[in-house]
């Protein structure tokens, strides 16, 4: 069940933004718009701006944008339904009773009811590490060098010799054998019954990006086996949508975030000062972490052993990361297996100067092909160079390509080979040396990146001055309708704000609502930022002339290309609009506006 758009709007209006905005970022104001540092990418100038009088916040650096839930629910990591309640509660608006099926109220329930036994079995976890039976465990957590902050910092814990402690405490609160198997906490045997999953070892809480528990890693005391157990999947844990660390880590005010392999890695990064780290639990990186990921960053540091697992685990990253539209690069640690290993012998400072020195992914994927042939001999070196040429064709930006070529070139100049060499190899390869099914033709400069067209300024220009100075809608009627946004995004906005003027309420935020996909978000909040600096009325006219004149040109493009040349009606209409545009194109002197 949906609220109603009412209650939505109460709740946002209910909300200003400013007040919401402030309790994340510090604002100062500039002229009617307030501007602060970006929460959601690394920045020195505040390029982050909030608008009173639309109710919209926009960042010109990032293009993050929207209104007071679009906020929330990016800083907070929420659903739009979590973002409602949270505003709600804080402007004290009484939300109406959702009334869920039976299924569908019985799944809730048991969800948060699996919630509350992590988040006891947590908590119980917590406090025998600080019994005498847990000595050994914190004096493993205080050997490895960690700190009595940092180990409530991440809640760190230990379960007793005995395997059925945390069933009968659990069993105390009056939980059933049904709820405590499918929590994961427990195993069940025809001969033991049930009992504690994790025994004898150091526990690790995994929480979500909210930091509520979902699940745990335990890490054997002594020589058994297996040396680390995690959760089971279970309905509140999905281990390869999570990332150990990232309810800490998203918070970040760095631009990258580091990727590493184990608990220990991320807890002695984040107490060393490297808040940015975080790990895959007990699995390969999936594109589920790879999307999660992206919510969070650009750019990912893969911080792996330095063993050959380790370098297995980067290769096997590097494309699912690079899939997900993530850059990303590979830190070197040798001599050093570790972060933990490494920052413990050489420090943080040193360890710093690694991440800066990380070496670009592909030319990493490069370097380890290398070590597959024998590069003393020409054949080696030829077959070496086809492998280049394979991966080098999975980038279907021309640039980019090119630049890698160069790349590629520069580091292995002794062996003679040139750009024009390897462009050739590639191109050989696009046309007939790879399988069909594999094959990826070259595109075109330009062809991977759409750049934005006059067309698509012209039209966000439009937009935005017909959000920010409303009182032009009555001229700019008199041209451009809805349907003359070619984009059709920008054409569903455009129809929304004409039916808002037509009620006589011209209002970006509560049209925000109807956009819940955070790209569309952005998309539309950038619709409403579009700028253009204009002086003088003459400037304002001219601009305002152009913008007209060039929105319609693309609209009666738009026609012609759709037209069928059986509509002889349509084609008569097209020839007079063409006709009203050379007559506008005439007149456009007399095009008049005032920004006010």
């Amino acid at each position: 069940m949906r609220y109603s758009d009412d209650i939505i709007e109460e709740v946002r209006m209910k909300n200003d933004i400013v007040d919401v905005v402030s309790q994340y970022v510090k604002l100062n104001r500039r002229g009617s718009t307030y501007f602060g540092l970006c929460p959601f990418h690394n920045e020195k100038t505040p390029s982050f701006s909030v608008t009173p009088s639309k109710q919209m916040y926009y960042c010109f650096g990032c293009g993050a944008g929207g209104n007071v839930f679009n906020f929330v629910m990016e800083y907070e990591n929420y659903t739009f339904g979590e973002a409602l309640q949270h505003l709600a509660d804080r402007a004290g608006v009484q939300l109406p009773k959702i009334e869920y099926s039976g299924e569908a109220k019985r799944k809730a329930e048991r969800r948060a009811v699996l919630l509350e036994i992590n988040r006891l079995a947590a908590r119980y976890f917590y406090y025998q590490l600080r019994r005498e039976t847990g000595k050994q465990a914190y004096a493993y957590l205080t050997g490895r060098g960690l700190s009595e902050e940092t180990i409530k910092k991440f809640g760190l814990g230990y379960s007793d010799k005995y395997s059925d402690d945390l069933y009968k405490f659990l069993k105390s609160k009056n939980y059933s054998d049904d709820l405590l198997r499918d929590s994961g906490l427990f195993n069940v045997d025809e001969r033991r019954g049930m009992y504690d999953k994790f025994w004898n070892r150091v526990i690790f809480p995994i929480m979500d990006v909210n930091g509520r528990v979902i699940g745990f890693g335990g890490r054997v005391m002594g020589d058994g086996k297996p040396k680390y157990l995690n959760s089971p999947e279970t309905t509140i844990f999905d281990k390869s949508r999570n990332l150990y660390g990232l309810n800490v880590a998203r918070t970040t005010r760095k631009n990258y975030l580091i990727l590493c392999e184990g608990y220990m890695d991320v807890i002695s990064m984040h107490q060393a000062g490297f808040t940015n780290a975080v790990a895959s639990l007990g699995t390969a990186l999936t594109s589920g972490h790879a999307s999660l990921l992206k919510r969070y960053t650009q750019e990912v540091l893969l911080l792996y052993d330095s063993d050959e697992a380790g370098v297995k685990a980067a290769l096997r990253a590097i494309p699912i990361l690079r899939e997900a539209g993530l850059t990303s690069r590979v830190v070197n640690l040798r001599p050093h297996k570790d972060p933990d290993e490494f920052i413990k012998a050489l420090g943080a400072e040193e360890f710093e100067k690694r991440l800066e020195q990380a070496t670009d992914s592909f030319m990493f994927r490069v370097h380890m092909a290398e070590r597959e042939f024998s590069m003393e001999d020409p054949q080696g070196q030829n077959r070496f160079f086809e492998r280049c040429a394979q991966m080098l064709l999975e980038l279907s930006d021309e640039l980019e390509r090119n630049l890698y070529i160069e790349a590629i070139v520069k580091d292995y100049r002794s062996s003679g080979i040139t750009a024009d060499n390897l462009k050739r190899r590639v191109g050989a390869l696009a046309m007939k040396g790879t399988p069909a099914e594999k094959r990826v033709q070259p595109k075109p400069v330009g062809g991977q990146v759409k750049k934005e067209s006059a067309s698509d300024k012209a039209q966000k220009l439009m937009l935005t001055w017909l959000v920010t100075y409303p009182k032009i809608f009555n001229t700019v009627e008199q041209y451009i309708q809805p349907s003359d946004f070619v984009v059709p995004l920008y054409r569903q906005v455009a129809e929304m704000l004409y039916q808002q003027h037509k009620e006589g309420d011209v209002n970006p935020a509560r049209l925000m609502n109807a956009f819940i996909d955070s790209e569309e978000q952005r998309e539309v909040s950038s619709l409403f930022n579009a700028t253009i600096h204009l002086e003088t009325p003459e400037e304002q006219n001219r601009a305002f002339s152009d913008t007209v004149i060039r929105i319609k040109e693309e609209s009666l493009k738009e026609r012609n290309r759709k037209w069928n040349p059986a509509d002889m009606q349509e084609l008569q209409a097209i020839i007079k609009a063409k006709k009203e545009l050379e007559d506008l194109g005439r007149k456009r002197q007399q095009l008049h506006i005032s920004f006010e």
